[in-house]
Parts: C-alpha cells; structure tokens; sequence
C-alpha cells in the first residue's frame, strides 16, 4: 500500500475525540512524611502520631505537536515557591519538559506535613528538622512523579464534561444579626441572617483515555471546597482519597485521578442548617464518595476535545498592606506568648503572623506567577498562588472564553488568602490573614483573563487555518 493511503487509514480508524497528535500519561508518587513530622493547617503544634492513608504526587503528563505541559497535584496544605522551582528545573532536566510547562498545586488537605519556611498558619513544635528535611526532598518525588508519567506516554482521546454537585460545599461567611460578617459562627446558630458569598458547585472532569477506548489513563478533577474534614493527628488526603478510590474500583486499576482544589478561600464543607457533626475520616469519606459519584454521572456527557496544546504564563506584582513600627513590636510580643493559648485570641494570633511575614519584607511587593494551560478552544487549566476567595474564580470562568475553565488554587507558589475586594470591607479571618493588599485578587484575575485571551485566538486562528485546507 502506498504510505500516503497507508496515513489515511490510520487516520480514519482513530475513534472519534482521538487527536492524531495527543498523548497522555500518569503516575503517582509516595509523598508521605515520617512519623512525627509536625502538621500544617492550624495556628498550633500538632505531631503525626500515624498514616491513615498516604500522600500522593499524582502527575499527568500531555503531549501535542511537540509541546508536552505537566499538570501535578500535590496532597499537602500548600506549595512553596522555592521547592516548585527546584521541582520544574529537575523535571526539565530529567524529563524535558520546560519547567514553564509545570503546574504545580497543592490540594490544602490539614492533615500534611508542615513546609519549611514562613509563618503561613503553622507552627513548628520540637521536630522542626522533620519538616526541613521533608520540605528538601520534595522536588526529587515530583520529577520521579514526572518523570513516570513520561514513560507511560501514550497515544490518547481527550473528552471532558462539567457536572454539577451542590451538597457538600458551604459559603463559610456569612451576615449576621449585629452587622457583622461571621466566619463559621456555627451550626444552627440563630444570629445568621444569610450567606455572604456564593459557592462554585461545578464539578470539570477531563477524562483521557487509550485510543482503543478501552484503558483509561487519568481524570483530572477539579472542585471549590475547603480540605479540612479530618483534622487529628493522622496523616491523610482528605476526601482525594475516597474520590481516587471510588473511580478506580468504577473505571479500572490503571486510572490516576488528578484533584485539584478550585477557588475556595471562603468555602469549607461545613453545612450550618445540619445538626449532625462534620467532621473526622468518615466525613471525607461521606464526601469524596458524593463527589465521585457526580463524576461517574457526568461521564456520559463526556465530549471529545481537539486542537493545540498551549503554555502561557505572566508574573504579576501585588502590593502589601501597610503596618508601623508599633503593631509589628505588639505582633513580636503576641507570638512570644502564644504557647499559652488563654491569653492569646485565635485572632490576634493570626494577625501577628501576617504582621511580621509582612514586615520581613521591607516593603517588597509579591511576585507571583499566573499560568495558563490550554488545549483547543474548549479547556482551559488556571494556576494561581494562593487562596482564592470562589467570587474570583467565578468571574474567570464567566469571563473565559474557553467552554471549559479550571482554576488550581495554591499554585507554584502561595502567598496565603487572596479574597476580593467586597470581603476586605466585610473583614474577618481570611482578611484579618491575608498578607496581600486590597484589589490583589482582582490583578490576578486581570492578568489570567489576558492569558486566556491570547491562547483562545491562537486557537481559534489555528483551526480556522485547518479548515481551510
């Protein structure tokens, strides 16, 4: 048979959604600490007294048309810029892929492992050196992760779908009796009037799978809602857990479930209006069953995605709140007391903590990075550097020309709470913790939706260039 018709038939028998040049792979690697490490997420010291499930860097690896991007998610309360660069440039190294073309995010579960370095929400205890050494070894585990991924390339369909799952997933701010804006004020309590933010209930699947339809490779999976369920001292994924769990027994062995924390700031899974206690590994269990089975249901709305895969990134300067000499000696003053919790408010706790990060900086504004990942003109991966308050991930999906809009929170890199602007004139914790200024959020969004832009007309040009031939 001549090679040209030889092209032609293997171009016709490839299923419908299959991309002549796409391919795809996905691993996971062990990312769980050693017994003992301190653990993140609270303003107080906590030692891991065990393992109720492991820690995972789960990795997936896209390739098309000679441009190959990494998507990894972490199970752990947040990234540091200095392990993500130290991450991406092994991953060049190793793996080839410009460490431009790697998203890293965290999924923010609070039963991991302190990070080494700042103030962020944690507290060190007597095994600080645990947590160096563990936050030193991180880049290694994620190129391993990467690199896995690459050598299980493969050629692949694309097919994605949005459900929709409202039920686990709260507003934690809300406006009460006297005036205020609360932050969690508790189950049934009758001083709440109403919510005073939104929720983003979309559930985005990306779903690759091995041409022949049958294998699957990964589902990318992405969802607003604040990882606290477990809280004690066992290390665990929070409800990724449950969710992997679910969609492997439903889809096969072989199947790496990606989840990525979308903007939730000012989300958590605590439902006021609810009696019943929400909380331990029976709670995240509860919920990441709900969740997978919303993405089982969405599968059979799965479309196959088409086009150019494209990297895009933009490093975005935000400027910091302001402080005198004054409050920062008082801050010094409140965290040399703060072993002795009676007489320091949770509050004026974590206001020190911001005070001081904020201080070390003399003035230096944030240099953040805001990454865009496409594929086509239908989806669209958002990465950015910290806790998003949900009203700004859903101006980018209502403003995104892509049909399909993923925000990672907590990405290469975290500066902590970014809330928009209408939650700094309401105040509370996250405005009482956030260390970047008014109107930052908004700047991030700005600067995504310029990203967007430029690669949807790249996309579009590129396969109105097709259907012309």
């Amino acid at each position: 048979m001549h090679p040209f018709f030889r092209l032609l038939a293997l171009i016709l028998l490839l299923p419908a959604g299959a991309h002549a040049g796409l391919r795809a792979g996905a691993a996971v690697t062990s990312i769980t600490p050693p017994a003992g490490i301190p653990m993140a997420g609270y303003y107080h010291k906590r030692e891991s007294t065990g393992v109720h499930d492991d820690l995972l860097a789960r990795a997936l690896v896209l390739e098309e048309g000679g441009t190959k991007v990494a998507l990894v998610s972490l199970d752990l309360v947040s990234t540091r810029r200095e392990f993500v660069v130290e991450a991406r440039r092994l991953i060049a190294e190793r793996s080839g892929i410009p460490a431009t073309n790697v998203m890293i995010s965290a999924t923010h579960t609070h039963t991991a492992p302190v990070l080494a370095g700042g103030r962020l929400y944690d507290t060190q205890g007597a095994n600080e050196a645990l947590s160096v050494e563990y936050s030193r070894s991180l880049p290694a585990k994620i190129a391993a992760s990467v690199a896995a991924a690459v050598a299980k390339l493969e050629p692949c369909e694309a097919l994605a779908a949005e459900g929709t799952e409202a039920a686990i997933t709260f507003n934690r701010r809300f406006h009460m009796e006297d005036g205020s804006v609360g932050w969690n004020p508790g189950k049934l309590n009758p001083r709440i009037i109403k919510p005073a933010g939104p929720i983003d209930p979309a559930v985005p699947i990306v779903y690759l799978r091995r041409t022949d339809g049958r294998d699957p490779i990964a589902a990318y999976v992405n969802y607003s809602v604040h990882l606290d369920n477990v809280g004690g001292t066992l290390i665990s994924a929070d409800l990724p857990f449950t969710v992997s769990e679910n969609l492997r027994a439903a889809l096969g062995d072989r199947l790496v479930t990606v989840y990525t924390s979308g903007a939730c700031g000012d989300l958590n899974h605590i439902d006021v209006s609810w009696a019943e206690p929400q909380k331990g590994h029976g709670n995240a269990a509860r919920m990441g069953t709900i969740l997978a089975a919303e993405v089982l249901k969405t599968m059979r709305h799965l479309t196959p995605v088409t086009g150019t895969l494209q990297v895009k990134s933009r490093s975005v300067q935000l400027e910091l709140p302001e402080f005198d000499a004054e409050t920062v000696t008082e801050s010094e003053r409140t965290l040399a007391t703060a072993d002795d919790r009676s007489r320091t408010s949770f509050m004026r706790l974590v206001h020190a903590h911001k005070v001081l990060d904020v201080a070390e900086r003399a003035g230096k504004p944030f240099e953040v990075e805001v990454q865009v990942i496409t594929l086509g003109s239908e989806l669209a991966w958002i990465a950015l550097p910290g806790e998003i308050f949900v009203e700004l991930g859903l101006d980018l999906k209502l403003d995104s020309p892509f049909e399909q809009t993923m925000v990672a929170e907590l990405a290469n890199g975290s500066i902590g709470y970014i809330p928009c602007s209408r939650a700094f004139r309401q105040g509370n914790y996250e405005v009482v913790s956030a260390r970047c200024a008014k109107g930052s959020g908004e700047r991030l969004v700005a600067a995504a939706l310029d990203l967007l832009a430029e690669c949807y007309a790249s996309a579009t040009a590129s396969a109105a260039g097709e259907d012309s031939e």
